[in-house]
């Protein structure tokens, strides 16, 4: 009961507290439903109780707020019905058409008591977010710009966004990693988070970071192990696909379940329903590119056997013709040279009976010449010894003449005496020895 303090009336804050109990138990006497999002759903394991914080959302921000309460028994119906329904239980950050009745608590304040929730609206409003997500894109002129990229013709440098202890990697990499053919592959992980409320910009971070080395990479490759459509939302997700779809190589995605498509496999240059596809998808490309080449190898290797077996008959037709030529032609060439050896000797032996002749012609001619040239030699030195003989001084001085010498060398020029020399004069007979008084040279006319 109030009372009077200071002449004021005054409640206790239970009195007010059970006051607003009983006005809103007489206002709001039945259920209804409401649409909000469940921000948080707070499930107790010790209890099974869940306390979902709901809030409405308006261009990013939190409009309405209120607190909410689903017993055990009603939780674990309604979740049974959202794996069912979505393949997902009940969750953080999903939005929710529920059954509620307000209650009011002296202790616990304005809660919603939620009796049921439909998972038909939250499956709609994931559907609501992707076509709109694909509009824009579309509307963009953005939706098919991934897919006109090219590809490698062996895509072996291989970027992964995934979570490093997810089975979906693991199943990737084992199969690209180990596969029977011996192709090579390089990856690298680049991880991410894959859903809940930070899974876009977590995402959108590692495709900026490839972006700055993307000339080490072919391919990005997108990689989640499987999941219901509300665990899918944030591949709905406007901003993840716009940055897919204007990326500068080629991504591809193995998300990994069995229900209708998410945009960003819609977007990407191509997609797979489980990682394991995804890396098939990646091996089926070496495929197309080893087994021509197989081909072409075995074409090769038996049309070259085929030449050289063909060219081997060949060349021994070709040997066999040629020792039958070459044996003609030896035996003609071995004719002609016993032929040309046969005339040699005749000729040589004409021409050495020829010059024989000739030298005994010449060799007689010789002895007659060097006969001749004696006798008229002999004739020429007898005429030479006569002259010699008729020219020594002993007969010079029989004829008359005489020999001067002053000082033992003959005088041949008046000049060479002087008055007063001692002149020594040979004649034939002996030597006279004068004194010259004088001389006189000859005048000449």
């Amino acid at each position: 009961m109030s009372e009077k303090i200071n002449d004021k009336t005054v409640f206790s804050l239970l009195e007010v507290t059970k006051s607003i109990q009983n006005t809103l138990s007489d206002r709001y006497k039945s259920s209804f439903w409401v649409k909000a999002e469940m921000n948080k759903l707070n499930f107790y394991k010790h209890s099974g109780h869940c306390y979902p914080e709901l809030v409405e959302k308006k261009d990013g921000k939190v409009i309405a707020l209120l607190k909410s309460y689903l017993w055990k028994d009603d939780y674990f119906r309604i979740n049974a019905k959202f794996i069912d329904t979505l393949h997902e239980p009940l969750k953080d950050g999903i939005k929710i058409l529920f059954l509620a009745k307000i209650t009011f608590d002296p202790a616990h304040g304005l809660s919603l008591w939620i009796m049921d929730i439909d998972p038909g609206y939250t499956l709609g409003d994931l559907e609501r977010e992707k076509q709109e997500t694909v509009r824009q894109l579309r509307n963009e002129g953005i939706f098919d710009k991934n897919k006109t990229l090219n590809l490698p013709l062996l895509p072996q440098r291989i970027a992964i966004i995934s979570v490093e202890t997810s089975k979906g990697y693991a199943d990737f990499s084992k199969v690209i990693g180990t596969n029977s053919w011996g192709y090579k592959f390089f990856w690298h992980l680049f991880p991410s988070l894959l859903q809940g409320d930070n899974a876009v910009n977590s995402m959108i971070e590692q495709l900026d970071r490839i972006k700055k080395v993307r000339h080490h990479f072919d391919v990005v490759a997108i990689i989640r192990g499987g999941g219901g459509d509300v665990g899918l939302s944030c591949f709905n997700s406007y901003q993840l696909s716009k940055a897919i779809a204007l990326f500068p190589i080629p991504v591809i995605t193995g998300i990994g379940h069995a229900t209708n498509e998410t945009v960003t496999e819609m977007i990407s240059f191509s997609n797979a329903i489980t990682p394991t596809k995804l890396a098939e998808y990646l091996l089926q490309k070496f495929h197309n590119f080893s087994i021509p080449v197989q081909n072409a190898k075995k074409k090769i290797f038996e049309r070259t056997v085929r030449l050289l077996s063909e060219e081997k008959m060949k060349f021994a037709a070709e040997v066999k013709l040629f020792r039958s030529v070459t044996d003609n032609i030896l035996i003609s060439n071995n004719n002609d040279i016993k032929t040309s050896k046969t005339n040699i000797v005749k000729g040589v032996t004409v021409f050495c009976n020829m010059k024989k002749m000739m030298i005994s012609r010449l060799k007689e001619k010789l002895q007659l010449q060097s006969l001749l040239m004696t006798k008229n030699t002999l004739t020429e030195m007898t005429g030479i010894e006569k002259n010699v003989a008729n020219m020594s001084p002993a007969n010079v001085l029989k004829r008359g003449y005489s020999i001067t010498l002053l000082n033992g060398k003959s005088v041949t020029d008046i000049s060479q005496v002087k008055e007063g020399d001692l002149l020594k004069t040979i004649v034939h007979e002996g030597n006279i020895v004068s004194i010259v008084n004088s001389t006189n040279k000859n005048n000449k006319q």
